[in-house]
């Protein structure tokens, strides 16, 4: 019955799009952090559909919420009053620490930093964008063309001229030697450099966390201050939360509050999670920037009504529950035994991340070069055993990306650990 699905889905599918595992499965449905293909196997989901369940596979509180809207309206566009993108908007505005903040709403986090590129364009009458190496924003035009991944990047077309700035991967790279202190100074310094040489930027957008770059990060407070060089320059800020926001990360409830010092994004760019499966996105900025377009613009599917019952009942979930402290604990036990399984594989080069935002980077042993062969094997020997993972990486990395539902409880923590275990061991 797969096999026909797969036959199916190739002779009417575009072939640039991605299936996981030599012998792909159907998901047919799900409960907490489980999952079922439609041969009967259950599976412990360490993955979320790209950290996009983030609470909880059919979670009650949302699958209400959901049926409750859909018999009673389930859309009607922008164009009319809309009580819970109202209700929505407010919440997300108040928590998200942008002062006097409008929020916008998408369908994906694509289309959200597409609106914010068009947002901090049109402010600063400039299609100079600031990115960073090893970067993901998504795959329409403008975020394809300002992606510093090669491997997510099917052309250099672009509306936008992109210049990529250091600092997104700690561990690779010219500064990877240098201490944190001296690693944010080279890279502010190379940021001087490049402002010299170029016309004045519209922004620089940046992932806290890079999600399918294999979980890479900064130090702490590099982008704190980066910030306070482009805001002399008048230059804006775009943090891209989709996969950072709603407390992923334990420590904070937006990745960009590890480099705050000088204060909140100009922008920013939220999706994934909010909705728990549903297709919401969004855009935080500043009132003045939000309402700098002079033109007419709705959004025929953004915000529309049951995918906003869905985000409000699940923000209230998350929030009741306490989520972002669930992901600080188990996210740190799970860092921890996976460094210690890591340990005894010497192919596994690094265990990074934070939170319930955990990447497992494997090389060839006893050397830097990637081996993304090796990646994928332990991908598959990890759904043989029971468990589903990601992968991405940027220029010459292969990475294991774990990123389970922010409910999490430790004994599934623990047997997810000895499942991928099971799995680094016996391929590499």
């Amino acid at each position: 019955m797969t096999h026909d699905l797969l036959g199916r889905h190739r002779a009417v599918l575009p072939d640039w799009l991605a299936l996981y595992y030599e012998d792909p499965i159907e998901i047919t449905h799900g409960e907490g952090r489980h999952v079922w293909d439609a041969e009967g196997n259950r599976y412990l989901d360490f993955f979320g559909g790209i950290l996009t369940t983030m609470t909880a596979h059919a979670l009650p509180e949302v699958t209400k919420a959901v049926s409750e809207q859909a018999g009673r309206i389930i859309h009607s566009s922008t164009l009319y009053l809309n009580r819970p993108m109202v209700e929505l908007a407010e919440r997300i505005a108040q928590l998200s620490g942008i002062p006097d903040a409008r929020v916008f709403f998408t369908t994906s986090g694509t289309e959200a930093n597409d609106t914010a590129l068009l947002l901090a364009t049109t402010y600063r009458r400039s299609n100079t964008i600031l990115a960073m190496r090893n970067s993901y924003h998504g795959r329409s035009f403008s975020s394809v063309g300002i992606t510093g991944n090669r491997g997510w990047s099917p052309t250099s077309l672009s509306p936008l001229q992109t210049l990529y700035v250091h600092g997104g991967v700690r561990t690779r790279g010219p500064y990877a030697a240098l201490g944190d202190g001296d690693f944010i100074a080279a890279c502010v310094d190379d940021l001087v450099d490049l402002l010299g040489h170029t016309r004045p930027p519209a922004a620089l957008i940046a992932e806290p966390i890079q999600g399918v770059g294999g979980f890479t990060s900064p130090p702490d407070g590099l982008y704190a201050a980066f910030r306070e060089v482009l805001h002399e320059r008048g230059i804006l800020w775009i943090a891209d939360e989709v996969q950072t926001g709603w407390g992923r990360t334990g420590e904070h409830f937006w990745g960009w509050q590890a480099h705050g010092q000088h204060g909140p994004p100009d922008i920013m760019t939220f999706a994934k999670g909010i909705g728990n499966g549903m297709s919401i996105g969004g855009v935080v900025a500043r009132s003045e920037i939000m309402n700098c377009l002079d033109s007419n613009s709705i959004s025929t599917f953004g915000g529309t009504q049951i995918t906003m019952a869905a985000g409000l009942a699940n923000l209230t979930y998350l929030l009741e529950h306490d989520l972002q402290g669930n992901a600080r604990r188990v996210g740190g036990l799970l860092i921890e035994r996976l460094r210690a399984a890591a340990a005894q594989v010497p192919a596994v080069r690094e265990v990074r991340g934070r939170g319930l935002m955990i990447g497992i980077e494997i090389t060839r042993p006893g050397t830097d070069e990637a081996d993304p062969a090796a990646a994928a094997a332990v991908l598959e020997a990890a759904r043989e055993g029971g468990l589903l993972i990601g992968k991405g990486g940027g220029h010459n990395t292969s990475a294991l990306r774990v990123a389970p539902p922010l409910s999490l409880n430790v004994a599934e923590a623990e047997e997810g650990a000895a499942i991928l275990e099971n799995a680094l061991r016996s391929v590499l």
